[in-house]
């Protein structure tokens, strides 16, 4: 039993779509963010960076892990599944799951906070981190129009970069400009284990579809 401490972010999505897709039993605990319930002294405990999402897994002495990207690449070891042991391939699974961690996360976070949450405020950095939004999803089209995901199979670096794109509408990206995100958006959009992780601690609405 893994027990998963998260939220409905992108970052915590990553994570419960992961243990669906591996088939891993697990039991969520909210930790609302909004709520500033990721400082409480018992979390700290489990997360000493105080964010989420974070595991621990009773299956293995209670060990504890925090970083989004940490954990996916426990759970992939632990399982076997979604990551190759084929060194090339298993580099190429962590070189975008890097590039997520690096870019897509930190620079579309950007964005949520100066465009969603506060327009107007500050134009310049709108205009830097939408710029830089535009880049990443540039990026990632480009990558898709010769593969069907991003490392070839299906893997924790798409699972870990979908839950951001999900955001599309925060960023106001239109997918059609991007025909091959989009593309992949919707068919990982469609996986059962994708549906049940989006909706982990709590449900809070249905997947964003594109027009």
């Amino acid at each position: 039993m893994i027990d998963l401490y998260t939220w409905t972010t992108p970052n915590g999505r990553k994570v419960s779509i992961a243990l669906e897709e591996m088939g891993l039993p697990y039991a969520s605990h909210a930790i609302d963010i909004s709520k500033d319930e990721q400082f409480a002294p018992d979390f700290l405990k489990i997360a000493p960076n105080n964010r989420i999402p974070a595991i621990v897994d009773r299956d293995n002495d209670n060990f504890s892990l925090m970083e989004s990207g940490a954990i996916l690449i426990y759970l992939a070891e632990k399982t076997g599944k979604f990551m190759s042991t084929d060194a090339k391939k298993r580099a190429r699974t962590i070189e975008w799951l890097m590039w997520q961690m690096g870019g897509v996360g930190p620079m579309l976070g950007q964005v949520h906070h100066f465009v969603k949450y506060n327009a107007g405020k500050a134009p310049y950095a709108e205009e830097r981190y939408l710029k830089e939004a535009n880049r990443l999803y540039g990026v990632l089209d480009r990558r898709l129009a010769d593969n069907e995901f991003v490392a070839g199979e299906y893997s924790i670096a798409d699972m870990a970069i979908w839950p951001w794109i999900s955001r599309f509408e925060w960023q106001t990206i239109d997918l059609s400009t991007y025909p091959n995100v989009k593309r992949w958006y919707l068919a990982i959009a469609k996986r059962p284990a994708t549906v049940k992780g989006y909706d982990q601690p709590k449900k809070v609405g249905d997947i964003p579809m594109p027009a």
